[in-house]
């Protein structure tokens, strides 16, 4: 039987995007020192449509409570910026960032693969996160995908913002995309949903933003213990 019917996902994702041989597991970014001696970072993206709403909101929560451990923090608003959909080229294999320029992906991307911490938000859209957050999850993960070990043992956390309802299949969304990447998820004491539907009524939900706190203490937690 040939090699090829034996390849992983990951071998044939590589071999797609034309790869050179023996460039599996080599991701660009610090060495391990040069890890250590830095201020550990933790970068919140929010897909919602509306910049500073109540996404922006409860992501500033779980930001607040890791400046106060003083983890560097940074706040992403997607909102007015453009993410295309993956084109599935696997251009990126063993480029380690996206291929195509024309939009705010490859700059996001490297924002994602310098922090420790990434919290994705988003408001819910047809039960789901947005779609430009969308895009960025689907993007990132052919590129990690072609590029293996881009994202391992990262803290990640999600937070959802509803109306009323369909907030848990973005959480869900959220945090499946971090398991698939070898990081680990933080979670709170509920789950990490927030309601309300103009911007600062999100704030008014006392168990959303106890739960947001949390969130960002038990992320500070799990930074200090990857030091």
């Amino acid at each position: 039987m040939s090699r090829e019917k034996h390849m992983t996902r990951r071998e044939a994702l590589r071999k797609m995007g034309g790869a050179t041989a023996g460039g599996m597991g080599l991701v660009p970014g610090l060495s391990n020192s040069a890890h250590k001696e830095r201020k550990m970072k933790a970068l919140a993206i929010n897909g919602s449509s509306r910049k500073d709403g109540n996404t922006a909101d409860m992501l500033n929560v779980v930001l607040a409570e890791l400046g106060k451990e003083g983890y560097e923090t940074e706040h992403v608003q997607l909102a007015g910026s453009t993410v295309n959909a993956c084109k599935a080229c696997f251009g990126c294999a063993g480029r380690g960032n996206c291929v195509f320029g024309n939009d705010i992906f490859q700059e996001l991307y490297d924002k994602m693969v310098k922090a420790d911490a990434i919290i994705l938000g988003s408001s819910t859209y047809s039960a789901d996160v947005s779609s430009t957050l969308k895009a960025v999850i689907e993007r990132a993960s052919v590129v990690s995908d072609t590029n293996p070990g881009m994202f391992r043992h990262k803290v990640g956390g999600a937070v959802a913002v509803a109306r009323r309802a369909g907030a848990m299949n973005a959480i869900d969304t959220i945090n499946h995309f971090f398991l698939n990447k070898e990081m680990f998820v933080a979670g709170s004491t509920y789950w990490n949903i927030a309601y309300g539907r103009l911007p600062g009524e999100a704030m008014k939900d006392e168990e959303a933003v106890a739960n947001m706190k949390n969130l960002g203490q038990n992320i500070a937690w799990l930074l200090g213990r990857l030091k």
